[in-house]
């Protein structure tokens, strides 16, 4: 009887050594948790960037607005017969 005790005994360690420290065991899976909670957040924010592109694209498909406002914006570019006015603000002296 103690024999087989004996060699139950050890199974379970073995058993509990590969639980806690040998391939795929506790340590591994938590790791694995926190680098797929890691790669969902960063999937959130690509997703998000995503859609503002696909939004901004559309814009761009579909209207002349949207390109006017970018030639405008990116390109410094004005419409014929209109004047461009820019104005500077002066920062206060610190003294």
């Amino acid at each position: 009887m103690r024999v087989i005790t004996g060699i139950l005994l050890i199974f379970l360690v073995m058993l509990q050594y590969r639980l806690w420290f040998g391939k795929n065991s506790v340590p591994d899976y938590l790791a694995l948790e926190d680098e797929i909670a890691r790669q969902q957040a960063d999937n959130n924010k690509l997703i998000r960037r995503n859609k503002l592109l696909y939004a901004d694209t559309d814009d761009l498909k579909s209207g002349v607005e949207a390109i006017e406002e970018r030639a405008r914006n990116e390109l410094g570019m004005i419409k014929e017969n209109e004047t461009f006015v820019r104005i500077i603000t002066q920062k206060p002296d610190k003294g």
